[in-house]
């Protein structure tokens, strides 16, 4: 018998997108990406667990910052290359600068504007560093 993550198509470099939303809300949060070892760990886990590209390895959503994003279903698309993890976004907040969603910037006259409030700094998340 295959295994759930044979039916995933990787990219290239072995991963996918996941698109992180607030299972309550519908809010789109983050986009990030899963290997086939950090979707066995969400799948395991039941807290949503992706690969850091900037660090090189598995990332663990509020390890740092204590904003767990808590596992209430994963879903693959249709084409089998991209996932949606929906989740309970603990904190209420999903992006490292400490807004609820990391999608916070709107185009508005052909510039980018922040339209979404800093709820917790980023010195009061992760610390002075």
């Amino acid at each position: 018998m295959a295994s759930f993550l044979d039916q995933v198509k990787w990219n290239a470099d072995g991963l996918v997108p996941v698109i992180a939303q607030e299972a309550n809300s519908g809010r789109v949060l983050m986009l990030a990406w899963a290997n086939a070892e950090a979707l066995r760990a969400t799948a395991a886990e039941g807290r949503a667990v992706y690969w850091s590209r900037s660090r090189g390895k598995l990332w663990r959503k509020g390890e740092d910052s204590g904003n767990v994003q808590k596992l209430v279903d994963i879903l693959l698309d249709c084409d089998n290359d991209a996932l949606c993890y929906r989740v309970e976004q603990l904190g209420g907040i999903a992006c490292h600068t400490g807004r609820e969603s990391c999608f916070f910037q709107r185009l508005k006259e052909e510039q980018w504007h922040a339209v979404e409030p800093v709820l917790k700094s980023p010195a009061d998340m992760y610390g002075d560093s």
